[in-house]
C-alpha cells in the first residue's frame, strides 16, 4: 500500500517556503498531492487554475508529486485519493492555533486521516504569500522568495516592468 499525503493550501502564490515543505514531504511519502484550495476568507490574486499551473511548473522535477485543485472538504478529497495523511507546514507558533482548529475538524470528520506538521526551515519562517505579494506590488525584489516563473507571473499580475 502506498503512503499518500495531501499538502493543501491556497498557494497564492507558491513560495520557496512551500516548495521546501513539498520537497521534504516527497522524501517521506510515496505520493504527495499538492492541492490548491480556495480560502473563502481570502481574496486571491491568482485564479485556482493559474496557481495550479505555477505549482506544476515549479514542482515538475519532483517525480512523486501531483498537483490538483478541489472545491469541497479536504477529507473528502483525501478519501478519493486513498490518502492517510495531510501534510501542513508551520512557520511559527502563531500558525499553530489556526492549524490545530483545522486538524481537529478534519479528524472529527475522518479519524483515519492523520495530520503531519512540518516546521519551516528558519530561513523561510518569515515568508508568506501575503508578504511576497505586498513586496511585489511595490516592485520590490522577491527573487529570494519565489522561483523566477512565479516572480514573472506576479509582475504581469501587478503590471510591473522587469
Amino acid at each position: 500500500m502506498k503512503n499518500i499525503a495531501i499538502c493543501p493550501g491556497s498557494f497564492d502564490p507558491i513560495t520557496y517556503g512551500h516548495i521546501d515543505i513539498i520537497k521534504r514531504g516527497a522524501k517521506i511519502f510515496d505520493k504527495v498531492y499538492i492541492l490548491a484550495l480556495n480560502n473563502s476568507a481570502k481574496n486571491p490574486t491568482f485564479a485556482v487554475e493559474e496557481r495550479v499551473e505555477l505549482i506544476r511548473q515549479v514542482t515538475k522535477d519532483i517525480p512523486n508529486v501531483e498537483v490538483d485543485s478541489y472545491r469541497g472538504l479536504l477529507v473528502e478529497y483525501a478519501r478519493s485519493k486513498n490518502a492517510k495523511a495531510i501534510l501542513r507546514g508551520l512557520r511559527a507558533v502563531s500558525d499553530f492555533e489556526y492549524e490545530m482548529q483545522i486538524t481537529s475538524v478534519n479528524s472529527t470528520l475522518e479519524p483515519e486521516i492523520e495530520t503531519f506538521f512540518m516546521m519551516a526551515k528558519s530561513n523561510y519562517s518569515f515568508l508568506s504569500s501575503s508578504i511576497v505579494k505586498e513586496v511585489a506590488k511595490y516592485n520590490g525584489d522577491i527573487t529570494g522568495f519565489v522561483p523566477p516563473v512565479v516572480e514573472e507571473a506576479l509582475k504581469k499580475k501587478f503590471h510591473l516592468n522587469g
